[in-house]
């Protein structure tokens, strides 16, 4: 019972923080992260992060990105493949390279330093999905360029963390030859994914649809599309890649088939009414002002460089591939949010000892203000080119 409390607490909240920021112009995902700001550790103490938080969430963000790959536009990502890529590579060189200097300055050896920057070169594009979303962007042309980057981000993010766990903590160490054979597995095991999604788009999903809209159960074209999303999500976790990759292709391969506006127009009242706040509140649930003050001179410049280099790298790297200046600086701001990726690294670094503890409380910081900051950094990009095609 104390799990609907929990349920109703957060649904309510959620709905008012949301409505309140857009009436003062601000993106509703802001509201709802500071709700699990203000109810979580770090204020009153009332919801923390338990396995039914967890779960919640976690459906939440599938369910985000299943909905972000329903509303691309399969050619347009085809089109936007080479800004994506050159996008996602800018976006993970210059963070990786001036975090690692930071990281150096305050004293931590060579591998805490990289680890660090890998920390902060992962992007969480869930939280600007939902910008891009609420301002009609995300099946623009910045909008295609970020999800196609975020996915190659994603897939470069985990391959780097994999290889610095696998050789630089003490559990690699200690098991000597077994390294590079775990690690080659587990490339070929994505890359074996990855073709797998082919089969999905060619045969899986149009098969599954095609037997749901036969079937005499309620809503079976829709339990069909669920399946294809879950069941995706989960087999791209099985491979060490984030569930919310498999998740995204699932949602476009729905949508190459005749089903898409009947799954959008079903599966979206599920995910926002229930789901997708809870994700928006697990990531404010995990900030705690512990130690704040004393560690502000650690978080500050690694704040300021956690913004500037993700979007500026991404930016530079949009430009590079003929993005105009406007463009460019939605893609780079849109780069800019870390949320559960990167919470996600700095967890699995901790436990390989690449992180100590007398840091951990402020990446974590750090990780929370990026999340909070990015959705205005979007919207202001976006208004920016607005204003310019106005004037």
């Amino acid at each position: 019972m104390e799990h609907l409390g929990i349920l109703c607490l957060v649904l309510l909240s959620t709905a008012l923080a949301g409505h309140f920021s857009r009436r003062i112009g601000m993106p509703a995902v802001i509201g709802q992260l500071l709700v699990g700001i203000i109810l979580g550790p770090a204020v009153l103490g009332w919801v923390v992060e338990n396995d039914f938080v967890h779960t919640f969430s976690e459906i939440g963000v599938i369910l985000l990105m299943f909905m972000a790959g329903l509303e691309s536009d399969l050619g347009l990502l085809k089109k936007y493949f080479k800004p994506s890529m050159s996008v996602a590579v800018c976006g993970i060189m210059v963070p990786v390279a001036l975090v690692y200097i930071l990281g150096r300055f305050f004293d931590f050896n060579n591998e805490q330093a990289i680890f660090l920057g890998v920390t902060f070169a992962a992007t969480s594009v869930s939280i600007s999905v939902e910008v891009l979303k609420e301002l009609r962007r995300l099946d623009s042309k910045e909008g295609t360029t970020i999800l196609g980057a975020a996915v190659i981000d994603d897939i470069l993010a985990v391959i780097i963390l994999s290889v610095l766990v696998s050789i630089f903590s003490d559990v690699a160490k200690s098991s000597g030859g077994h390294v590079q054979s775990n690690l080659a597995l587990g490339i070929t095991l994505q890359v074996l994914y990855f073709i797998g999604i082919y089969v999905v788009f060619k045969w899986v999903t149009p098969t599954l649809m095609r037997i749901g809209e036969k079937m005499s159960v309620s809503a079976s074209v829709i339990l069909m599309s669920l399946v294809i999303c879950l069941g995706m999500a989960y087999l791209a976790e099985l491979v060490g890649l984030s569930g919310v990759v498999g998740s995204f292709f699932a949602g476009v391969a729905v949508a190459q088939t005749g089903y898409k506006r009947e799954v959008e127009e079903s599966v979206e009242p599920i995910g926002y009414a229930v789901f997708i706040p809870m994700f928006f509140v697990s990531i404010g649930l995990h900030m705690t002002f512990e130690g704040f003050l004393s560690d502000l001179v650690f978080i500050i410049p690694l704040t300021i460089l956690a913004l500037l280099t993700k979007w500026i790298g991404c930016g530079a790297g949009a430009k590079a591939l003929g993005m105009d200046w406007h463009s460019a600086d939605i893609i780079g701001a849109g780069m800019v949010s870390r949320g559960e990726m990167a919470l996600i690294i700095a967890q699995v670094g901790y436990s390989a000892k690449l992180l100590t503890s007398e840091y951990y409380s402020g990446v974590i910081i750090v990780i929370i203000l990026t999340t909070i900051i990015a959705p205005f950094m979007l919207k202001q990009a976006i208004m920016r080119q607005k204003k310019t095609a106005k004037g």
